[in-house]
This record gives structure tokens, sequence and C-alpha cells, in this order.
């Protein structure tokens, strides 16, 4: 706000019979908005000693006078931005939300305060506007020398923001990867849970990047389903029974899209396992297809020994296929 004294002074600034304006504070009065340099309709009614009505009614008086780029109305968001940023009382809220006005308040540009001194027809006016033209002189100079320094803080402040979003996104993938790789060694479900029961088996089929074998009496259509979830170039292996429900034509539609896909024929093995990468195995207290239609349970087995075994296992009964 203005420093206002109720005796004249001979200073740097503009004096008249009843206000000093130093130009100090005439630049404190300066906002940026919209990318120009204004100052509000009330703050300039103050250093012109008229009410702020009284300016706005001899504006409109001579409106061709104050084009958009010489005065604008604040939008509703500007204002709250400058309220925020300013916190002076100028700018309180009172009970129309306006600083006790009923429309939002109006700003004008250098050009339409050197304008208003000529509607205005004050000595005030014109004294007025000469102080606040120097001060818009003195700001404009002040960002012109120290423009080099306005954008060395630009770029450090970019900096600062592109390394906070890289750390952002480092973390991200931290914490992506630790979810990813969280398991537990044991996963109930029960009956109804089929939802739940398929993305954890779609997640482990997904957690492959070499290989999948599967050991189940009971797969058809539904299990291709979920293997297809696979990253390419996984290849899958089936172990499972002759009175499998898979014929040869799903076997090759499979193979067509989610390259490779074979299945041997085994009669030895009960229990379900999903083995990937010959290096981490899961027991299966279901079929794949029929997953979270009853209560059952996956568990991690842990030692590798027991995967070799199911594996070598595997190769040594593995029937021949049929020509």
């Amino acid at each position: 706000m203005a420093e206002i004294t109720p005796e004249a002074k001979k200073t740097d600034g503009i004096t008249n019979d009843l206000v000093e304006i130093t130009r100090p504070s005439i630049e404190k009065m300066i906002y940026v908005i919209r990318d120009k340099q204004v100052m509000l309709d009330s703050d300039l009614a103050i250093l012109y000693q008229v009410e702020t009505g009284a300016l706005n009614r001899a504006v409109k008086r001579n409106i061709s006078r104050f084009p958009e780029d010489f005065r604008f109305q604040l939008t509703k968001e500007e204002y709250q931005n400058l309220r925020c940023q300013t916190g002076i009382s100028s700018l309180a809220q009172g009970e129309n939300n306006y600083g006790g006005r009923r429309t939002l308040p109006y700003v004008f540009t250098e050009q339409g305060i050197s304008m208003l001194a000529s509607v205005l027809h004050s000595e005030v006016a014109i004294k007025v506007s000469i102080g606040i033209m120097r001060a818009f002189v003195e700001m404009r100079r002040f960002i012109a020398n120290n423009a080099l320094l306005f954008e060395r803080i630009s770029n450090v402040e970019l900096k600062q923001l592109e390394y906070q979003k890289q750390t952002d996104e480092k973390l991200d993938q931290i914490f992506e990867y630790i979810s990813d790789h969280e398991e537990s060694n044991q996963k109930v479900f029960f009956d109804g849970q089929i939802y739940d029961a398929f993305s954890l088996l779609i997640d482990l089929v997904a957690s492959a990047t070499k290989s999948l074998v599967l050991v189940d009496n009971y797969v058809d259509v539904g299990t291709l389903n979920i293997l297809s979830k696979k990253k390419e170039n996984v290849s899958v292996t089936i172990y499972t029974v002759r009175k499998t429900r898979l014929s040869e034509k799903d076997i090759e539609t499979f193979n067509q899209q989610y390259p490779k896909l074979e299945v041997n024929y085994t009669g030895v093995f009960h229990d379900r396992f999903l083995i990937i990468d010959d290096k981490k195995a899961y027991h299966i207290g279901a079929s794949l297809k029929d997953a979270g239609k009853k209560c059952f349970a996956i568990s991690l087995l842990n030692d590798s020994g027991v995967i070799y075994d199911i594996l070598q296992r595997l190769d040594i009964e593995t029937e021949e296929n049929e020509s």
C-alpha cells in the first residue's frame, strides 16, 4: 500500500498538498497479470484521491480510450490468486468476496494509467500519473538489468523440477519392482475368489523370462487363456494326460499367436505344478482352469532339489506322442 502522510514533503517522489507518494510504495502496487504489469483500480483510486466507483465511472464515460490492453477486469481465479500472493488488506475478502465490492476489480496497464490522467482532470491525477510512469520505467530497467540472473534462476528451477521428476520416476520403478517381486510362500483362495486367483496366476505366468512348465491333468482353452499372458519368446510346455480337452486345433491356434507351446503326455503326477524358468516352482491345489471355483492353495517350493527332481521325472515319464 502507498505510504500516505498528512503533510506534504519534498522528496524524490511525487508531492501534492495531501499525500506523499514515494516510488518504492508505488512499485509494491504493481502486479503481473496476463504477462502485463498492472495496478488495481482501488489502489489507483487511493493514489488519485477519488473513490474507486468514481474512477471507474469516469473510465466508462470515456470507454473508447480504454481498450482491452489498457484496462481489463480480473476473473475470479485471477482475483483469488492475487489475494493469495499478496495477502494485503486492500484485497481482503468482504461479504461480497471482492473486498466488499459487488463486482470483480479492474486493473490498468501502464498505457491505461497514462490515459487516466486525461479523464480525471485533476492536478493530483497528473502528478500521480507521472510518479507511476517513473515507477514502471524503474521496474522495466530493473528487469532488464537482471534478465541474466532471472534466466539463471529459472534454469536452476527447471533443473530442480527435472531432477525431482527423475527421482520420482526412479522411486516409482523401485516400488513397482518391489511390488512385482514381493511374494508370499503361500496363498489360499476361497470359493468365489475367481478374479483374485486368476490375477495371481496371470502375474506368475507374466513373470517368466525364458520358460514355463505346467503339470496339470485337466487343461482346456481356459488354461491357454492364462498362459497367453506370458512374455514374448517365453516357451510353454504342458504335461497332461491323453484325455485332455485340448485339441490339436487349439494348440495350433495358440502357437500362431503365442509361440511356442508344446504339449506332452504323462500320467504319473496327481498334483499341479507351475515351474518358471526352471528355477521357481509353485504347487497349485486346483487346475488353472478351475482357479477360484473352490477353495485351494498356491505354495512356493523353495527347494531347488525338488524342482530338479520334478523336471527329471517329467523327462523320464513322458509318453511318446502318437503320430
